[in-house]
């Protein structure tokens, strides 16, 4: 049975999902390679990344004309985050080789989308903070771009997060978008949230590509598999882009969220007990977020009704207090 048609649809979903929230690119594409198509492991990761190398400069490119991407921290990633990326490949292929090698691969990819599912939530979690301690201010943004242009490189975190990020995805192709965003955003808490995406998307080109030519050398990446999920990913990764302008892309976060716990626990060959409640506890959680989110934002705009109707009832007196008989007129 052909399966050109059915890769370059799952290519297309999951760079629209990219597209649209910045996230699960080798996350998605490398488990749905291995566990809907049959791809072996190794094969899997090498042909994602080779897609990848193609498919992320859209992003950057749409990134470095807006002006927000941070150079000054791009160069010391790529210091230690190349080469760990290509020595991660040979790392990989140290754990043996034949069916134990692949099974093998399925546990570190599995340890991987949980640690990318632990990213997601990271990273959700100081957004919401972000967007509580900005909110009432009305100077806010403008506090928030003198913030970012101020904002000092921290070295020797930085030179880490290449170092650890890069074994990660030359391993395994998961984390470029998921677990080195959140390493950034907790190693340089002020800076923008559109910074912190576009300084991400560039420095992963080039270790994408170093982890992609790794795989090439060794014989797991498939030129034609990798050629085939491009048909549909860069399509859609421009329409998830599109559509992110316009639609809010916290529901699908938390879908990719509840997605990526049941791939990895599949992975690791959980009981299926287990993966149904991992899954559910996610599902759980983002409803209840988007509950006291949906809450908090109704509060926030009838307070900020309230405070616009009460100035013109004092100044223009016509409101209850101005009206009443014998009430003092405010000084």
């Amino acid at each position: 049975m052909d399966s050109t048609g059915p890769i370059v649809l799952a290519g297309a979903l999951v760079g629209f999902a990219v597209g649209l929230t910045g996230m699960g690119g080798g996350a998605l594409m490398t488990p749905i390679m291995v566990m809907v198509f049959g791809v072996n492991p190794t094969a899997a990761i090498g042909s994602d990344l080779a897609a990848s190398v193609f498919m992320k400069p859209f992003g950057a490119l749409v990134h470095h004309r807006a002006g927000t991407v941070r150079w000054d921290i791009v160069r010391l990633l790529l210091p230690t985050a190349v080469p760990a990326a290509f020595g991660g490949v040979f790392l990989l292929r140290a754990l043996g080789d034949g069916d134990d090698l692949q099974q093998r691969v399925k546990y570190v990819v599995g340890t991987a989308l949980l640690l990318a599912v632990a990213g997601m939530l990271a990273r959700l979690w100081l957004d919401r903070r972000r967007a509580v301690g900005g909110a009432g201010s009305e100077d806010a943004e403008d506090a928030e771009d003198a913030e970012d242009a101020e904002v000092r490189v921290r070295p020797v975190a930085t030179l880490l997060i290449g170092l650890v990020g890069g074994v990660i995805v030359g391993m395994t192709s998961v984390g470029s978008g998921s677990l080195i965003i959140v390493m950034l955003m907790l190693a340089h808490p002020r800076l923008q949230a559109n910074h912190l995406v576009g300084t991400d998307l560039v420095q992963a080109i080039p270790m994408v590509a170093a982890a992609a030519l790794g795989h090439l050398l060794v014989g797991d990446a498939d030129l034609g598999l990798a050629a085939t999920l491009l048909i549909g990913a860069v399509p859609g990764v421009l329409l998830g882009s599109v559509v992110s302008s316009r639609v809010a892309g916290g529901a699908v976060r938390w879908a990719l969220v509840v997605l990526l716990t049941g791939s990895g626990l599949s992975m690791l060959k959980a009981p299926s007990a287990v993966i149904v409640l991992g899954c559910l506890g996610a599902a759980l959680l983002g409803t209840t977020v988007a509950v006291r989110d949906r809450r908090t934002a109704r509060l926030r705009a009838a307070a900020g009704t309230a405070d616009q109707t009460a100035p013109e009832d004092v100044a223009g007196r016509t409101g209850p207090l101005a009206s009443a008989p014998g009430a003092r007129r405010p000084r």
